[in-house]
């Protein structure tokens, strides 16, 4: 009997030492774990992918690949069988060879969403479960907390472009219709900008000019005084962006002005974001009515010309040459009559 209880006791303290190592053998932590994006920054309908390196050969395993699907879609795996299910994927591999096709890797990758206009920080989250080695004769801790890696989404930025459009001659003291076009086929975005409005050029120290427009609420304003946009400024950016704003110049004096047109970024200490000088001439006349004034007169003359009469009218003068001649001949005449008589 007594042989039999320390029978018992010895079985049952060898399952408890194969318990506890067993317990530890669970309990070792894969710290070596680490994770690279082939790019930290994506354009829209660009792919990036997520690779995981164990820094050991596993056997078995989870991974769990958490996303912003605002932002990515899924397009494939490799490494495992994988499940989507629109903001994770799950990775699972078990090794059925018994430990000779371990794995030190695995990737996923998405591709950027080809709506996105703005330029968006993002992360990719990863964590892990069912973690153990070639031949399964050592498992590891899940990795509960996630193993952060930070990209951004950003678009292929094109510089904002100012045009002031207008036809036709600038007159001095006329009001003449321009455009302001502000314009990008892919614009940055900003939440607060100011369009400001300078002269850095002008024929005199008492020439002024002044650039009006109005606003929704039908309140006229000089950009050169007051520029363009409420006190903390307006959006701009997105895809395609024209922004066109009517205005009015007014000139003082005739000769050459110069004006300076700004876009600036009002949360960036109003740093420029885009800026241009254009050159204007204003005239005291328009060169096209001269032209039309030229082209009248030139019609006058060739009229005056064309109605001037085949023969000249008859002058004094040539009244008198008639009459001189007329005598000559009566002359003449009486002589030879003379002559014939005396014969």
């Amino acid at each position: 009997m007594t042989k039999k209880i320390l029978s018992v006791i010895a079985i049952l303290s060898l399952l408890f030492f194969t318990l506890q190592f067993n317990v530890y053998a669970a309990s070792v932590p894969l710290g070596s774990v680490t994770v690279d994006v082939s790019k930290d920054t994506i354009a829209p309908g660009e792919e990036v992918t997520v690779t995981i390196n164990f820094g050991t050969d596993l056997g078995a395993y989870t991974f769990d690949v958490a996303y912003d699907n605002n932002l990515f879609e899924y397009v494939r795996s490799e490494g495992g069988t994988e499940n989507d299910n629109g903001t994770r994927v799950r990775v699972t591999c078990y090794d059925s060879s018994g430990g000779s096709s371990p794995r030190t890797s695995m990737s996923v990758t998405f591709k950027a969403k080809d709506n996105i206009v703005t330029t968006n920080p993002t992360n990719f989250s990863i964590t892990a479960e069912g973690l153990a080695n070639a031949d399964a004769s050592q498992e590891y801790d899940d990795i509960t907390s996630a193993i952060e890696k930070a990209v951004t989404v950003e678009p292929n930025y094109v510089d904002y472009s100012i045009s002031l459009d207008y036809s036709g001659n600038i007159i001095v003291d006329e009001e003449k219709e321009m455009q302001l076009v502000t314009e990008s086929t892919m614009g940055r975005y900003y939440d607060h900008v100011k369009l400001t409005v300078e002269v850095t050029k002008k024929p005199s120290d008492d020439a002024t000019v002044k650039l009006l427009a109005t606003t929704r609420t039908r309140q006229e304003v000089d950009l050169i005084q007051e520029g363009w946009g409420e006190p903390d400024g307006y959006a701009l950016g997105g895809k395609d962006v024209k922004q066109i704003l009517d205005v009015r110049a007014l000139f003082s004096e005739i000769g050459e002005y110069t004006i300076k047109i700004s876009l600036l970024d009002k949360d960036s200490s109003d740093a420029v974001i885009a800026t241009e000088d254009f050159d204007v001439n204003v005239l005291e006349t328009s060169a096209e009515n001269t032209d039309n004034e030229e082209n009248n007169n030139q019609n006058t003359n060739t009229e005056n010309e064309e109605k001037l009469p085949e023969n000249l009218p008859k002058t004094g003068m040539t009244q008198y040459v008639y009459i001189i001649t007329t005598i000559a001949v009566l002359g003449a005449s009486y002589i030879a009559l003379k002559g014939t008589k005396k014969e």
